[in-house]
């Protein structure tokens, strides 16, 4: 028997049932930094390519659709294109090559090298997202990192396999001591991610903070901030990408991102072109969904395989400490390093203020007694910063607080081990030994 249906439910049906894929359509009109097409049925993530009448091109990614049009956003500046363009789709899954042919190499998001050197040879060819592991397949967290770093060897211990944001104003000596990370640190692969620096940063980051020796050994993938906010983010998921090759392959690798908050920057620039809400300081609900499942990407793989230990910067921007990124960062990381001005400003470097850091799995991976030490040093440190007013204005007299007269007496030892020069290397348990005779005399 035949069912009866509304001729207006009918109709309802007809107009709103989607059409099947199809991969070439038109340009109808451009908003703001985004195309927009008419023509095409892509998934986001797709890759296409616009095509100007005058033989312009430029390569461009779907962020969003609406009703029958689909949203772009170029990679490069859409000069020459106009109405009536013709958008192809590429690909609707697109992969990058992956391999250990990429150490030493330095390319942009879509793994194109920046280096003048031909492509790399690559191991396989992946999709950018990755995959997700489930928690419950994860190894722990159970051996100390050595990352040549004294302050943080000792007092702020990192594990294999931890996340760690590193929170710093601008010109604080981040930049240095990512160098220093990426040269010392023991590990099998380093990959970094230089997202929306300015191009002259990343040229000097690569050729002085990094140096031959550092590059060696590291991926470095670079999205300075004069490209695409598209490219931006899928050189922050590139960078992901190689760590987690190289993880599973059973490798320690060092990811290091700077920065995280510049990663936000270029999802807002995206979500707000596509039409999301702005909310907490102008940042869309997608930026706040972004980060942790970026995050989630690092740590220990599965059981059996490698890990990544991975350090996100944080822009304090205007040194503010209550910003939403370093809100968001905070309550998705392992700990943070906190770089403080006032010691960059008195030529204190590394500039790491151990009032605001923390490592949250150094407990269970340092033995009882080194824990102990290093817990004695910071109380003593922060006792001093406390009360420090108060002793160079002359306010303090000696044998009031004796544990205060041993942290005065103790002072300038412990400013001196925690100062390091950017060539020096100090391997962690040289580090806990200087650490231990600072300490001496606290007994």
């Amino acid at each position: 028997m035949k069912i009866a249906i509304d001729p207006l439910i009918d109709d309802a049906i007809r107009r709103t049932r989607v059409s099947e894929p199809t991969s070439c359509g038109r340009l109808i009109r451009m908003v703001g930094l985004t195309l927009e097409a008419r023509g095409i049925r892509a998934p986001v993530g797709a890759l296409c390519s616009v095509e100007g009448a005058g033989g312009a091109r430029v390569e461009a990614e779907v962020v969003g659709f609406n009703d029958t049009a689909t949203l772009l956003m170029p990679f490069d500046e859409p000069a020459g294109i106009g109405p009536g363009a013709t958008v192809r789709v590429l690909s609707a899954a697109p992969k990058v090559q992956v391999g250990m042919g990429l150490l030493g190499r330095i390319i942009d998001g879509r793994g194109v090298p920046l280096d003048g050197k031909p492509a790399a040879a690559g191991d396989a060819a992946l999709g950018l997202k990755g995959e997700a592991i489930n928690p419950l397949e994860r190894g722990p967290i159970k051996d100390v990192l050595d990352t040549g770093v004294k302050a943080i060897n000792t007092v702020l211990t990192l594990g294999r396999g931890q996340r760690i944001g590193l929170m710093a104003g601008s010109g604080v000596g981040k930049s240095v001591l990512l160098g220093m990370l990426t040269r010392y640190t023991k590990a099998d692969a380093v990959v970094i991610g230089l997202i929306g620096e300015r191009g002259r940063e990343v040229n000097e980051f690569i050729h002085e903070s990094l140096g031959p020796e550092g590059l060696a050994k590291s991926v470095v993938v670079a999205a300075p901030a004069n490209v695409s906010p598209v490219l931006r983010l899928k050189a922050a998921n590139l960078a992901h990408l190689v760590a987690e090759h190289f993880r599973d392959q059973g490798k320690s690798v060092l990811l290091l991102i700077d920065s995280l908050t510049r990663v936000a920057h270029a999802q807002r620039e995206i979500g707000l072109a596509v039409g999301e809400p702005p909310t907490a300081k102008g940042y869309p609900p997608s930026v706040f969904a972004l980060l942790p499942t970026l995050i989630e990407r690092a740590g220990v793989g599965r059981h059996g395989k490698g890990a990544i230990t991975a350090v996100y910067t944080v822009l304090m921007e205007n040194d503010d400490p209550s910003d939403p990124i370093l809100d968001i960062a905070r309550a998705s990381l392992d700990g943070q390093v906190m770089l403080s001005r006032s010691l960059a400003d008195a030529a204190h470097y590394p500039a790491i203020d151990l009032t605001g850091s923390i490592s949250r799995v150094m407990q269970s991976i340092v033995s009882p007694d080194a824990l102990k030490s290093a817990n004695r040093f910071r109380r003593l440190w922060s006792l001093f910063q406390q009360n420090r007013d108060l002793i160079e204005a002359g306010a303090y007299h000696a044998g009031s607080n004796p544990e205060l007269d041993l942290a005065i007496a103790l002072r300038p030892a412990m400013e001196g081990f925690l100062r390091q020069d950017m060539h020096e290397s100090v391997e962690y348990r040289d580090a806990m030994a200087n650490l231990n005779s600072v300490i001496a005399g606290a007994a």
